[in-house]
């Protein structure tokens, strides 16, 4: 829930999820849970992508990321990357976007795209037999998109209506001034999504400018599983994607640090509960102390039912249905998030608690046995999340924009369970400053 930037359902909603249940009736996934060998595929034209191959089933999966994402939207034009995806798969080549659309939904084909701060995402999924026109499809989309007048207004329309509900929406209120609060200056500051002010002030050229400067093969990562060989997807691998621009535009985005101000910023809504943003600096994907403040946020926040503050807050207390923390690993900076919702009359008592928790494991570190529970359920659930192709075309995909090795899957349990106690008091005196904790509360907490 990286700023809440998950796309809303989109037109054809009812066709792709259409298109996902004849797909499930007939191929359930067939990958033995990370039972895979994960091959490096490079074509003639030196396009990479990585592949697990599973010939069970006749069906494919892909993920494909160009970086750079709405954090090289102009200020001026935020949500460009967002209204582009949004519009890739509307029309392209000599397909109007009810043609396109036709062309998906006949050949049981899922493609859609979507953006968040640090790429621009595509999702292919096909049957085998399917494959040759799924993959044009894809090409035609990134090297042909029409940009015709009715799905851009369309798309815009839907985009600005989506902004009005989240207007309304506190969690999306809160998540919104805790990222600007946190990120002022950055490009992460701005919503994935725009605002309604930039969202239309974006033209048809600035979509067009956008998928020829940033749909480019240096800024593209390729995940595959599925029933293709090497060989095949060499070939495809070119055919897809060699039409693409070499280089993508000059821009950049520069490194930064959240900056955690402490305290509790309200944002007034008469609601019946307060519902929090809070959070810290955190650390990026590369950071040495990863995997010992992975643990950490497991037993804090990030374990459900067994976390302490789920715990400590609704458990004993009752005061909150829910309450979390999770880290997010952004490519340019990292940050602590967590949030919960309480009634308006208990919410100091609730962020008294939570700062309280974050002390705690400050100062104390994690039980020897919560340390045992953490890296036990960490390692076995793992396996268990990467039950289908697309999930596991995901991981691949996330494994190589975070730089992991190619053999990560062989090495990540190690990894967690190399993590000691002294690394977990190490990431908590590094991390979790109670004083510093951020808070944004959107309703009318009594006594703030």
């Amino acid at each position: 829930m990286v700023f809440l930037s998950t796309p809303p359902r989109r037109h054809h909603a009812v066709r792709r999820v259409l298109a996902a249940v004849v797909l499930l009736a007939v191929l359930l996934p067939s990958l033995p849970a990370l039972a895979v060998t994960v091959e490096k595929v490079v074509s003639p034209k030196g396009i990479e992508a990585w592949l697990v191959q599973d010939h069970a089933n006749p069906i494919i999966a892909m993920e494909i990321a160009f970086k750079g994402g709405s954090s090289l939207d102009p200020a001026a034009k935020s949500g460009l990357a967002e209204m582009t995806a949004g519009l890739l798969d509307e029309g392209a080549g000599p397909y109007d976007s009810q043609a396109f659309q036709q062309k998906l939904e006949d050949l049981v084909i899922t493609l859609n795209f979507d953006a968040g701060h640090d790429g621009l995402h595509g999702h292919l999924k096909t049957l085998t037999t399917n494959r040759d026109t799924a993959f044009d499809l894809l090409r035609l989309s990134l090297t042909q998109p029409r940009f015709d007048k009715e799905p851009v207004e369309r798309i815009r329309g839907q985009i600005l209506s989506g902004l009005m509900r989240e207007s309304q929406d506190p969690n999306a209120v809160a998540a919104r001034r805790w990222f600007e609060t946190m990120f002022a200056g950055h490009p992460y500051a701005r919503s994935p999504r725009g605002t309604p002010s930039t969202v239309k002030a974006i033209r048809a050229a600035d979509l067009r400018s956008y998928s020829h400067g940033q749909l480019a093969r240096d800024r593209l990562e390729i995940g595959v599983v599925g029933d293709i060989t090497p060989a095949e997807l060499a070939q495809l691998l070119d055919s897809t994607f060699g039409f693409l621009p070499a280089t993508g535009s000059a821009d950049t985005v520069a490194d930064t640090a959240a900056k955690a101000t402490g305290g509790v910023t309200v944002v007034d809504q008469d609601n019946p509960q307060t519902v929090a943003v809070f959070g810290l600096p955190g650390l990026k994907r590369d950071d040495p102390d990863w995997y010992a403040a992975y643990v950490m946020n497991y037993i804090l926040g990030g374990g459900g039912f067994s976390s302490r503050l789920t715990e400590e807050v609704r458990e004993k207390r009752g005061l909150a249905y829910s309450v979390y923390s999770y880290l997010i690993p952004l490519r340019h900076a990292g940050a602590i998030l967590g949030g919960v919702a309480t009634e308006n009359s208990r919410f100091a008592e609730s962020i008294k608690l939570i700062r309280g928790e974050f002390q705690r494991m400050r100062d104390q570190g994690p039980t020897p046995q919560e340390l045992a529970d953490a890296k036990t359920y960490l390692n076995g659930s793992f396996p268990l999340q990467q039950d289908s192709t697309t999930a596991i075309a995901g991981l691949l995909l996330q494994i190589q924009a975070d730089h992991l090795g190619i053999d990560f899957l062989d090495r990540r349990a190690g990894l967690i369970e190399a993590v000691t106690l002294e690394d977990v008091k190490r990431a908590a005196m590094r991390l979790l400053d109670p004083d510093a904790l951020t808070v944004v509360a959107v309703g009318r907490p009594a006594g703030m």
